[in-house]
């Protein structure tokens, strides 16, 4: 049995609350908003995962060192924008040895760091002798599926591959299969860009076209994001594996997808700010589209899908104008990279 804190109340941090209670581990669970922690301690649910009951035995506090000292694992399961925020919260508790897992997604604005490298940072300015192993679990996993304990498979990836595989040993069990990686970066990277291009499919839903479209956008949309990848050193396999094209198929195509869901909405011609108000929870792809810019900009890699995704959201060009423009793009030969 190992001790398991957890940073953050959403779906998938209670998802994987339930997950991890449920194989005989000891799990609390952190949250800043008093009313959320109280909503969950009474009813055992959480809104936004039907069908799922939250096990007595998980412990809530309001109080982020009750979730760091003295546990084996600690997850940082918060939307990426609040990541910086929570890591420095956290720092003055965490250990030596410490072994940090983060499942969110995305890609920091200002300093293109992934979410892995804002914790490492932010830990760095508590104390910058402190080691501790940061480990990326990513893959094609909805929170709504792990909490009914449908079959799931993930990616757990760390450069300190003995914490990979205790990470591996933790979360693994009938109903989670979990592969170890070395390929952080290209993990990470997989994970934030994948919400765009659901983003831009969602979109093309809304505009009311089908498969043909929707799997020349994951397949092109794989494509960039590999390019890009491979031009910042990240392994290619990584880009063919669970944490890349799996995650990406599930996120393009699937109902509990909110990047998806609201790039539909766009579509429809609601305004990206009123989609994020319907879909009621953070779209992790509308985040992450001005670092993807600048990487594309910054790598010198030929970026469309993104780029046309970023000018519907951010500089007001309509949804069908951008597909015109993509469709009407100079004549090329296929290539990945």
């Amino acid at each position: 049995m190992k001790k398991i804190g957890i940073l953050g109340a959403g779906t998938w941090a209670i998802a994987l609350a339930r997950m991890l209670a449920n194989t005989n581990n000891e799990v609390i669970v952190w949250s800043a908003v008093e009313s959320e922690l109280n909503a969950l301690r009474s009813t055992h649910t959480h809104p936004n995962l039907k069908g799922a009951v939250i096990p007595n035995s998980i412990a809530f506090t309001q109080k982020i060192e009750e979730a760091c000292i003295g546990m084996d694992i600690i997850i940082f399961a918060v939307a990426s924008v609040y990541v910086r925020n929570v890591a420095a919260k956290s720092a003055p508790f965490i250990k030596n040895g410490q072994i940090i897992v983060d499942v969110a997604k995305g890609i920091e604005e200002n300093t293109l760091f992934t979410m892995s490298q804002i914790i490492r940072d932010e830990f760095k300015k508590h104390n910058s002798d402190r080691k501790i192993d940061i480990v990326a679990l990513s893959g094609p996993t909805h929170a709504e599926e792990v909490a009914l304990d449908l079959p799931t498979t993930i990616v757990s990836s760390c450069e300190n591959i003995d914490a990979a595989k205790k990470v591996q040993d933790v979360f693994m069990n009938t109903c989670m299969r979990v592969y170890t990686n070395h390929d952080v970066m290209g993990v990470e990277l997989c994970g934030a860009l994948k919400n765009i291009i659901a983003l831009a499919a969602g979109v093309s839903a809304g505009l009311g076209y089908g498969d043909n479209a929707n799997a020349a956008i994951i397949t092109r949309g794989l494509a960039e994001i590999t390019r890009l990848g491979t031009a910042m050193g990240c392994d290619i396999q990584t880009f063919f594996g669970l944490a890349g094209i799996g995650d990406l198929i599930v996120t393009a195509t699937s109902r509990h997808s909110r990047n998806n869901k609201a790039g539909y909405l766009i579509g429809k011609g609601l305004s990206p700010q009123e989609a994020i108000k319907e879909v009621g929870m953070v779209v992790e792809g509308i985040n992450a589209l001005p670092a993807a810019v600048i990487l594309s900009e910054k790598y010198h890699v030929e970026m469309p899908l993104v780029l046309m995704a970023d000018a519907v959201v951010n500089h007001g060009v309509k949804p069908i104008d951008a597909v015109n423009s993509l469709m009407t793009r100079e004549k090329k030969p296929e290539k990945i990279i």
